[in-house]
């Protein structure tokens, strides 16, 4: 094959995906989204969705995003979610803090804790987990780009999800964005939290802006403004919170923490 031509096929397929990626894969005869009655679009069961967080150190918005979805899906019938990460990452990153997933209702003993060796260990896991009848979401940390995470093997998890009605949400890292068959693709970023009522230094509820980057589910909207409540995803009105992180907008001076009991600043 010419090298021109070569090229010709590779952009043409690559158009091809991109509007794969672009069409509503959710338009199946089925559900798509449950109670929104908090003004956000809340997917039904039975999805393969992926959360992209630009940064690893936002993991915490991703994680909070993920299981503030999985909490919503847990019926008497489905009454368990289960986390699955690799062992090395958990030793690095941590794991869901128990008195903290309390105080916004979700039951630590609803989470089981899975933790695989490797990838192959993972993606079994995964799939054993999301036949399981009793499992309402399975949560999956991917670190990095892992190689046997590819289309097929997304391809794979989107029909045992869609088949056994049990939701699997992807947590990834980074700003590239491979092709998949995952039915919704969400990017989260982290903003300031709401104040504290009581005292206004403080941080308050967590909150994050998410975007819907794949998949269609109501209307033309893609961005939300949302925070995680003890009565689920409540959103916020994006045009009053200017407060996206911009990592890589540097500060113009040094800015002295503030503190706590507002006691003026030393020196």
């Amino acid at each position: 094959m010419a090298l021109p031509d070569r090229q010709q096929r590779l952009a043409a397929l690559r158009d091809t995906i991109a509007d794969i990626e672009r069409k509503p894969a959710l338009a199946e005869a089925r559900p798509l989204l449950r109670n929104d009655a908090s003004g956000f679009p809340m997917p039904a069961g039975g999805l393969l969705q992926e959360v992209f967080a630009d940064e690893r150190r936002h993991t915490g918005a991703a994680l909070g995003f993920a299981l503030a979805q999985a909490r919503s899906l847990i019926s008497t019938s489905r009454p368990g979610v289960i986390y699955l990460h690799l062992a090395k990452e958990g030793q690095e990153m941590g794991l869901p803090y128990g008195p903290g997933l309390i105080s916004f209702g979700f039951d630590p003993d609803a989470l089981v804790l899975v933790r695989a060796a490797n990838m192959t260990e993972l993606l079994w896991a995964a799939e054993e987990a999301i036949a399981c009848r009793a499992v309402a979401a399975v949560v999956a940390d991917i670190a990095g780009h892992q190689k046997m995470l590819d289309f097929t093997a997304s391809r794979r998890l989107g029909l045992r999800t869609t088949s056994a009605g049990s939701s699997m949400l992807l947590l990834r890292y980074g700003t590239g964005r491979e092709a998949s068959a995952a039915h919704l693709r969400w990017r989260v970023t982290p903003v300031l939290s709401a104040a504290r009522r009581f005292d206004a230094l403080a941080p308050g509820a967590p909150r994050w802006q998410v975007q819907l980057e794949k998949g269609v589910l109501r209307d033309s909207q893609t961005q939300w403004l949302l925070g995680w409540t003890q009565d689920g995803l409540t959103t916020r009105d994006a045009a009053r919170r200017p407060y996206v992180i911009a990592a890589d907008t540097p500060l113009s001076q040094p800015v002295p923490a503030p503190l706590a009991n507002r006691l003026p600043q030393a020196g």
